[in-house]
């Protein structure tokens, strides 16, 4: 088990509520941060469904992809339909966490679960944010004590790159320098020209940490007066980012690949409904979880051979596909967001250390209930 407050930071590391867009309501919307947590029920939509199925499985926390509000409110009454499901959710011992647009564009996020239920490979963004804004710390640090200062800028947070850690550039040189009156040199002496053995140490950091990097770089040196400088690293697209474009591994025509988005994804009464010419052969992919309706002249722009989304409007396709756009497949929003819940379980179970009981309800919450021919 863990604190409330363990599971919400555990979540933010990878869904940051500064990411989500400034319309969005995330984060915590009920529960208290010391309350105990032993399990964890995941679902798309916070209706009155899924309250009950965390109410029954014994959950501490339910956490969904879709705000509860999304306005602002002046009260949460029993009376209402909101309110009563805080009520319940309260009542019951049960918080509520919401990730939504911060985990659309997280990497991985719910594009990325999306087109690993597809079998896409090599993904990248569709409509790419900018990378975390990064710094390099350049400092000059005698030999010998080359290893501990990189240590200690690696464990402030310097040093990581992807899957990597402690990374550094180093190269050697002769550092000069005069001692004054009042200093009291590591090297050297006071009135002598001093000429020492250095090295260089460069190493990437998120700009977030520059700080940090700082107060650990002037703890562990050396000398009294060590030189070092941050270089502000040109802004460049990241891997985070809204949508996914990736690759069949094995190209097939659009007719086939719709039945292959339909085998893929879970069974909603939204179906799948595929708009372009049956015959064309599909190799590249563009997905995007949920209501992709914006992104359509972006899979354009990147040449895709087909965009598989949701939340299609008639005209919008119409217009798209008579204009030379990519074939699409409106796949439903519950269905093309639900891959996400199991993703994201993982990655928190994980993360706690199996400390904490984690579920993916298998209600289906999407509110069209049949679709006839």
């Amino acid at each position: 088990m863990r604190s409330l407050a363990d599971v919400v930071a555990a979540l933010e590391l990878r869904y940051p509520p500064s990411r989500a867009a400034d319309w969005d309501a995330v984060g915590l919307v009920c529960g208290a941060p010391d309350d105990t947590v032993e399990k964890v029920l995941f679902a798309v939509d916070p209706v009155a469904a899924s309250v009950r199925e965390a109410i029954d499985t014994g959950s501490q926390l339910l956490v969904t992809h879709h705000p509860l509000f999304l306005s602002g409110v002046h009260g949460v009454p029993a009376t209402s339909y909101k309110g009563r499901l805080v009520h319940d959710l309260i009542r019951n011992g049960i918080g509520l966490y919401v990730a939504h647009t911060n985990a659309d564009s997280a990497n991985p996020g719910v594009s990325d679960a999306l087109a690993a239920t597809l079998g896409l490979t090599d993904l990248r963004p569709l409509a790419p944010q900018p990378a975390d804004a990064r710094d390099v710390v350049v400092v000059f640090v005698p030999a010998e004590d080359t290893d501990k200062l990189v240590d200690a800028l690696s464990a402030a947070g310097a040093g990581a790159v992807g899957d990597y850690s402690r990374c550094a550039w180093l190269g050697t040189g002769i550092g000069t320098f005069l001692p004054g009156d009042g200093a009291s040199p590591v090297l050297g002496r006071v009135g002598s020209v001093a000429r020492v053995p250095e090295t260089r140490v460069e190493m990437v950091l998120s700009r977030e940490r520059r700080a940090a990097v700082q107060k650990a770089l002037v703890g562990a040196h050396p000398y009294e007066e060590p030189a070092y400088s941050f270089i502000e690293v040109a802004e460049l697209h990241g891997r985070r980012g809204t949508g996914r474009i990736g690759r069949l591994i094995e190209p097939m025509l659009l007719a086939a690949f719709a039945e292959h988005v339909t085998r893929g994804l879970p069974r909603a009464p939204a179906g799948i409904r595929t708009a372009g010419d049956l015959g064309t052969t599909v190799t590249t992919v563009a997905v995007c979880g949920g209501a992709g309706d914006s992104l359509l002249d972006a899979a354009t722009a990147a040449g895709v051979d087909a965009y598989v989304t949701a939340d299609l409007r008639h005209h919008r396709v119409s217009e798209h596909l008579e204009g030379g756009g990519p074939a699409v497949i409106d796949a439903g929003h519950w269905a093309t967001e639900w891959p996400w819940l199991a993703a994201a379980a993982d990655l928190l179970r994980a993360d706690l250390e199996g400390a904490v009981q984690i579920a993916v309800s298998q209600l289906v919450t999407d509110p069209w209930t049949q679709h006839t021919y």
